[in-house]
């Protein structure tokens, strides 16, 4: 790879869900923004998503002023595990490790529970509406069944039937991430979601962790109440942004 290449990294995925070719930049900059361009124009990438750190004002501009569109934007929390005890599980909601062949049932539960979610794919009215919503059904198979998307996946049961379902993968020795969390709409305002963050807040703590981090786009204030709630506290922004390489 040249330098201006390790700037972007090829979204397979996205390619293979879209038909196009789909490139992503983790962070851009102003001292990188033109270097990018030039990668994904040497590279025949047609839609590029990037993130951008919301304080970054003059970055912002200039990709607006190159056709970059606003799609999202995502607020992070901090939890830190090494000043705050174990969460207790008043609440009675039993959280457990997926099993081997609950694959099929978790991304269920996410069908159901991100139907007509806003993230910046759905935000892009040039992306098919049917393969936005398989987004996060496929994100969440995949976490269930290979490590490289996720380390852990906890569910919750009722019923004798998986209602809701964390993932969380570790990004170094310190930290661990809250990826992709959902619960099935009949399910949803009874603690079935804040039991399974506690589940996840005791399992990195388990794991020797530092720290817990997780993001959500800005407008899904119910996920952040419960956040803050269990001690989490913000910890930084970033904008999304598509820009398409053809008219």
């Amino acid at each position: 790879m040249t330098m201006n290449e390790d700037l972007i990294y090829l979204s397979d995925i996205d390619e293979k869900r879209f038909s196009i070719k789909t490139a992503k930049a983790a962070d851009i900059r102003m001292d990188n923004i033109s270097a990018i361009m030039q990668s994904c124009a040497d590279q025949e990438v047609v839609l590029l998503i990037a993130r951008c750190p919301t304080y970054d004002l003059k970055t912002v501009q200039k990709m607006e002023q190159l056709g970059f569109l606003l799609m999202d934007t995502i607020i992070y929390f901090n939890y830190d595990l090494l000043s705050k005890p174990m969460v207790e599980d008043i609440d009675c909601i039993h959280i457990r490790t997926v099993r081997a062949g609950e694959e099929n049932a978790v991304r269920s539960v996410a069908q159901e529970a991100f139907k007509g979610y806003l993230g910046h794919y759905h935000a892009d009215n040039r992306l098919d509406r049917d393969r936005c919503d398989e987004v996060y059904m496929d994100w969440a198979y995949r976490s269930c069944i290979s490590s490289e998307t996720a380390d852990v996946v906890l569910v919750s049961e009722h019923g004798g039937k998986i209602v809701g379902f964390g993932t969380i993968r570790i990004n170094n020795p310190m930290e661990g991430e809250g990826m992709l969390f959902g619960v099935a709409p009949p399910c949803q305002g009874k603690g079935v979601y804040r039991g399974i963050m506690k589940g996840c807040i005791n399992w990195c703590t388990k794991k020797g962790l530092h720290r817990m981090i997780i993001s959500t786009q800005i407008t899904n204030v119910a996920s952040q109440k419960v956040w803050s709630r269990l001690g989490f506290e913000p910890n930084g922004s970033l904008y999304t942004f598509h820009k398409w390489f053809i008219s």
